[in-house]
């Protein structure tokens, strides 16, 4: 698993280095852990190294000073490196020095370069860059190395309100920063170098495929299909038969125990997957583990009972969609609940708006923020949908889970997740581990099912059972 802290936590960690590390020896860790990254991208991209041409980028402080170190130890290498000095009177002295010492050179605008590292702003930096960055960065066509992160994004929460830096890949030092999760396509791969910081109870984290493949549910001897995990599915209407259809069978590809299916679609849904158990109403479903209640539900009088009575289960919920208007329009289902029960929201920007701010929580940039503000307020787990989606338990953990591509943006993708979910649920899985490992499958099965080109919800749903094989490494 990996973990990240937010910048106030690294720089404390820092400090106590530090305090007991000779004058400049972090930074010089640090620089040649860069350079030892960039010279791989020259042989990846070139070849080569020796007569190869970089371009540092130096703002003020600590990270142009990690540039110019990093410089230095390049030119060792027979690297020619040139230094543009944004704010020459503020550049790291010891750092330019030891440059110049290398035989690098400094110069006063852009140079043809085979890679450019950027050393503009460092983790105390907010906001976009400024215009004169901002322009430099506009005549950059070199593949760019960042320092820590990439220019111009927040390092807690990665958002970005305008100039930025788009990194081919970034160099972090001492612990990941949630950005390198939260922007991961605008950090490219990120590297860690390791500075011996003393770090604990991180505030973001990111499963990995093999916990992934260990937490998914699979038969052993003993195993029959009730004791794998019961999932109830409550979905879709006469308007929208084919939510219920996608979350059902993303629920079957996902287990191997029984799915049970309640509403209107029974008939759409037998005909699709005629192992699923189907009945007309949740009243006659019989025994679940676990509910997936809301897509394509609809928000009338009979949908708002439908969740009432599934609330009631006493088991674990994740409602989505339709469901979260449900809450949102009628705060009263909450007394529905048992308190015992766990509950899963899977909201988008604008259901996450609808059920949150009559509680005065606003999405905002901070995604982690606002979503751990409404698990903790509603007792709850918080799964928001998004290009980096964020799980957050009502007791403060959160897990995040990066997609370096986009095919989900299609219409049903979101019905898909919440059978993913429920079929966890179900299997007595940790709701906030739940969401995070089936947000994990369900980019992945987009990934299999699109092969570079548009790809629906139907063939995701088909590519399930590829994802949860490449986690399981079957």
């Amino acid at each position: 698993m990996r973990r990240a802290w937010t910048t106030d936590r690294i720089r404390a960690a820092e400090e106590r280095v530090l305090a007991r590390t000779p004058d400049g020896a972090l930074m010089r860790r640090a620089a040649w852990g860069l350079a030892r990254q960039a010279l791989a991208m020259l042989r990846a991209r070139t070849g080569g190294t020796a007569g190869r041409r970089v371009l540092l980028l130096v703002g003020a402080g600590n990270n142009g000073g990690d540039a110019l170190w990093a410089g230095a130890f390049l030119r060792r290498r027979s690297v020619a490196v040139s230094a543009l000095l944004l704010d020459p009177e503020r550049a790291h002295a010891e750092g330019l020095a030891a440059l110049r010492a290398a035989g690098g050179r400094v110069v006063a605008d852009v140079v043809p370069a085979d890679l450019a590292i950027d050393g503009i702003v460092g983790l105390s930096a907010r906001g976009s860059l400024r215009p004169d960055a901002a322009a430099v960065l506009e005549r950059v066509t070199a593949p760019v190395l960042a320092v820590d992160l990439p220019s111009g994004v927040d390092p807690d929460t990665g958002a970005v309100d305008g100039p930025a830096v788009t990194a081919a890949a970034t160099v972090t030092f001492g612990g990941y920063k949630p950005v390198h999760f939260l922007a991961a396509g605008r950090c490219g791969d990120t590297t860690l170098v390791d500075l011996g910081l003393e770090l604990s109870d991180p505030d973001v984290e990111v499963l990995d495929r093999a916990e992934v493949g260990a937490l998914w549910p699979l038969p052993g001897p003993a195993d029959d299909k009730y004791t794998q995990g019961v999932v109830g599915v409550t979905a879709g209407s006469s308007t929208y038969p084919g939510a219920a259809v996608l979350a059902t069978g993303s629920a079957v590809r996902a287990t191997s125990g029984m799915v049970r299916y309640a509403g209107s679609a029974a008939e759409e849904v037998n005909r699709r997957y005629p192992e699923v158990v189907v009945t007309g109403s949740v009243t006659d479903a019989g025994r679940v583990q676990a509910w997936v209640a809301g897509p394509g539900m609809g928000t009338n009088t009979a949908a708002r009972d439908v969740l009432a009575h599934v609330l009631e289960a006493g088991v674990p919920t994740a409602v989505d969609a339709d469901g979260i208007t449900l809450l949102a329009k009628h705060p009263e289902l909450w007394d529905a609940r048992d308190p015992a029960a766990p509950v899963l929201l899977t909201p988008h920007d604008r259901e996450f708006a609808r059920i949150a701010e009559p509680h005065g929580i606003e999405l905002g940039s901070d995604r982690v923020a606002a979503a751990k503000a409404l698990a903790a307020r509603l007792d709850v787990t918080v799964l928001l949908k998004g290009s980096t989606t964020v799980v957050a338990g009502p007791d403060g953990r959160v897990l995040v889970n990066p997609a370096r591509s986009h095919w989900l943006a299609t219409a049903g993708s979101g019905d898909v997740l919440s059978g993913l979910v429920g079929a966890l649920l179900a299997a007595g899985t940790d709701p906030v581990l739940a969401g995070g490992a089936a947000a994990h499958v369900h980019v992945l099965a987009a990934r299999l099912a699109a092969r570079g080109a548009p790809v629906s919800a139907s063939l995701v749903v088909d590519s399930v059972r590829d994802a949860v094989r490449t986690v399981v490494g079957g």
